[in-house]
């Protein structure tokens, strides 16, 4: 049994693993260059977010202050936009663009915005298709018979359910980062080289998105070849 767990697809987990430290060094590397460049305007991630939010006619979605570094999100069931310590308070062109780009999220939810209602209705199922996929696979490694191959092939049809999450987020972030763009460069909120400096740190953050997806993508396919050889057994 032991040449399930240690064969060349580890080499896929190891590849997934990789591309996400790479595009996590990427944000926090940008993000901490770009929050040290303050705005003209000096208006802070906070007012930035409220000013959007009302020139968007939304007024019933509260700004708040939330811990971490880059925590920051949009949440649509009590309608409130979380806003962490690195951008709360801070007038930097970095934070600015993040409170905006959660801003397109708030927007996308009052106007439908169709990809954000699948990806909201996915997130029940894809916890649970996370949570309990493993542990039917793994029992599935150590029975044999017709019913290991069932287990296997369930668990794989659950943890799908997390990797189509990650790639319906994928159009639902570049959106709220295309969104957030426009507003800031036909508002005069910040000036037009500001505004590029924005668009790197948006850039760098969307990378987190595509190599969380592409990673759940390559730890399906080893799932995929791993229920392969169960079923030749």
């Amino acid at each position: 049994m032991f040449y399930y767990y240690y064969d060349w697809t580890y080499i896929l987990v190891l590849i997934g693993v990789l591309i996400c430290l790479a595009a996590s060094g990427r944000v926090n590397s940008v993000f901490s260059r770009y929050s040290r460049v303050r705005s003209h305007s000096g208006m802070t991630g906070r007012e930035a977010a409220e000013r959007i939010l009302h020139r968007n006619g939304i007024y019933d979605v509260q700004v708040i202050h939330i811990p971490g570094n880059l925590t920051d999100h949009y949440n649509p069931g009590n309608k409130t936009l979380g806003l962490s310590d690195t951008v709360y308070n801070s007038s930097s062109v970095a934070a600015i663009g993040v409170a905006a780009h959660e801003c397109g999220h708030a927007v996308q939810h009052a106007t439908g915005y169709a990809p954000l209602s699948i990806r909201g209705a996915l997130v029940p199922v894809a916890n649970f298709g996370s949570a309990i996929a493993w542990p039917f696979i793994l029992i599935g490694l150590l029975m044999n018979g017709q019913m290991a191959v069932m287990l296997i092939n369930l668990g794989i049809i659950l943890f799908s359910a997390a990797v189509l999450f990650q790639i319906v987020t994928l159009p639902v972030e570049f959106n709220a980062s295309n969104r957030a763009v426009k507003v800031l460069e036909s508002s005069g909120m910040l000036y037009p080289e500001e505004v590029s400096s924005v668009k790197k740190v948006l850039g760098a953050a969307a990378l987190t998105y595509v190599a969380s997806a592409a990673s759940m993508i390559l730890q399906l396919l080893r799932l995929v070849i791993i229920g392969g050889r169960k079923r030749n057994d």
